[in-house]
């Protein structure tokens, strides 16, 4: 393989990652490269930082090295590279994985995450797409959004649930909004996922509009944890919300 076509594969790699986690069998489908090339290609990616493997036998994602050279090329505009200090303390304070998404249509899109060092972690949402409704970010997003985009959410398209929490009525879903406004966070208890609890606050411009949500997730059966400060908590992410938004300003 040639140095020019090594890095004209190795590019086709990285544009699929943009699109979410893969494994080296749905890289190889994608990229319609072999799988040995692949995997070949992943190792040396891996080891420049490029790509990231979530555990031995793990999906990829798109590594450390990528958000550390985005903001030479956009100097000021990278979402994921100015938001990771602050989900690098929302995990410290709170102890559980902190993560950041952006509103897509009337989906969820998770850009990055970090890390607790809790031994049982939550999985890696980086690059997966959800509906709204379903997740306290895609509603810290949703009450920042213009009306006409709300109503159409609400009422064009079937608000299936995820389990048999998830609130799914129109108009149950807009006292939520409301709640986000005043309040500035929201919780969702076990409404995506059983064995998940997760609280989010919009990352909220001057005009009054949502460029993005941080939110804080964890196992149910741990957080936020008995007799746990949930406002604290609250209050936390948004403050580290509203310390990005000046960021972004």
């Amino acid at each position: 393989m040639s140095g020019v076509q090594s890095i004209e594969r190795a590019f086709a790699v990285l544009r699929t990652l943009a699109t979410g986690p893969a494994g080296v069998t749905d890289l190889a489908d994608r990229t319609g490269l072999p799988k040995s090339t692949v995997s070949r290609l992943l190792a040396a990616l891996e080891r420049e930082g490029a790509v990231a493997q979530a555990g031995s036998g793990g999906r990829y994602r798109l590594g450390p090295l990528l958000a550390e050279l985005a903001p030479a090329a956009a100097p000021g505009l990278n979402l994921a590279a100015l938001a990771r200090p602050h989900l690098a303390e929302l995990t410290r304070l709170t102890g559980e994985t902190s993560g950041l998404a952006v509103l897509d249509g009337g989906e969820v899109v998770y850009l990055d995450h970090v890390d607790s060092d809790e031994a049982v972690l939550v999985r890696d949402w980086t690059g997966e797409r959800i509906p709204a409704h379903l997740v306290p970010s895609g509603l810290a997003l949703l009450a920042h959004a213009a009306p006409a985009m709300v109503d159409r959410y609400l009422t064009e398209g079937r608000l299936a649930p995820a389990t048999e929490r998830s609130v799914t009525a129109p108009a149950a879903i807009r006292a939520r909004l409301d709640e986000v406004r005043s309040r500035g966070w929201i919780w969702f208890h076990r409404e995506f996922d059983d064995s998940l609890c997760s609280v989010a606050a919009p990352v909220v411009r001057a005009d009054g509009t949502a460029v993005a949500a941080l939110h804080v997730h964890g196992p149910a059966y741990r957080f936020p944890g008995e007799g746990a400060d949930t406002d604290a908590i609250g209050r936390a992410v948004r403050a580290a919300a509203d310390r990005l938004a000046a960021q972004l300003a």
